[in-house]
């Protein structure tokens, strides 16, 4: 792993500050700790011998001093206080990061109108199985994911780039997309058309949509002067499990893997592009914006 990787991975240096404090920490309550004590004890037999004498020489003594002498030697050192102080933090915030909830920004429009750029989001560790932080292997599973699910994973061509899609397909799927509607399982998913959609930066319309994903309804976008064919899709992994026509496509979703689409659908590069992905490129599913910066309306769950 290269050295930008490594400082790209907020997890690995979360892992790795929380060993090097956590061996800091244990080592200072039952080693450093003692030794200090120790010193302690010694440095004040000696100060309590030489006042002794002083006294049995009739020689009148200030006992003030001691006090300070054990402050001192018990003091810790810098490096261990400031590493015993951030280790039950960073262990904190690991722990929270690693199995429950890790919070995410939204980078780009791919998922618009569902989630729009600035958007700081929450993602739920657990939903889909317990993994192992860093090397993200699953050892408990729990749920899988589901159609319709906002899931954020590992990008296949890149693992340490986080990706945030919808799943559309799942192992054993069958997804024909044919002039910008889906069919699943020779089902064909419903589509009730809203108001169009302003793109306030570009200025400019999308249609819109509501999406009837097997029983769950989300937004999604569509621009008329995008062709409906799938434009140089790389040459993924069982590529040949995919079709492509100047209609669209048909995908069947291999065992283990998943199909991922944004809801911006004519921008968005996704499974149509480079491929399917597994179930160990998993990190969480998506459920709440808890901050936009630039809209505080944003702030809830969606769909």
């Amino acid at each position: 792993m290269s050295l930008q990787a490594i400082l790209g991975n907020f997890a690995l240096i979360l892992f790795i500050l929380t060993i090097a404090t956590g061996i800091i920490w244990f080592l200072d309550v039952f080693h450093f700790s003692r030794v200090r004590r120790a010193k302690a004890d010694q440095a004040l037999a000696e100060f309590d011998a030489r006042h002794a004498k002083l006294k049995a020489d009739g020689i009148k003594t200030d006992d003030s001093g001691r006090a300070k002498i054990e402050a001192e030697i018990l003091r810790q050192p810098t490096w261990i206080e400031y590493s015993g102080s951030f280790f039950p933090v960073i262990a904190l915030v690991f722990f929270l990061r690693s199995f429950l909830y890790e919070p995410f920004k939204i980078p780009s429009s791919s998922m618009v109108p569902t989630l729009v750029i600035g958007d700081l989001i929450l993602v739920n560790k657990f939903t889909y199985g317990i993994r192992l932080p860093v090397i993200n292997k699953k050892i408990i599973s729990i749920n899988d994911p589901q159609r319709g699910d906002v899931m954020v994973f590992k990008f296949p061509k890149d693992t340490s780039l986080d990706y945030i899609k919808r799943v559309v397909g799942v192992p054993g799927d069958k997804i024909v997309y044919k002039n910008k509607r889906l069919t699943i399982n020779d089902k064909e998913i419903s589509y009730q058309p809203l108001p169009d959609y302003l793109d306030e930066e570009h200025l400019s319309y999308s249609k819109q949509y509501i999406e009837h994903l097997t029983g769950l309804q989300h937004k999604i976008l569509n621009d008329d002067r995008a062709p409906a064919y799938v434009q140089n899709p790389d040459p993924f992994p069982m590529h040949d499990r995919c079709t492509y026509n100047l209609e669209g496509f048909t995908c069947t979703v291999p065992s283990g893997h998943y199909f991922m689409m944004g809801d911006n659908r004519d921008n968005s590069l996704d499974s149509r592009y480079w491929g399917f992905v597994p179930d160990e490129n998993i990190v969480g599913k998506a459920f709440f914006v808890w901050m936009n910066f630039s809209n505080i309306r944003r702030i809830g769950s969606f769909q």
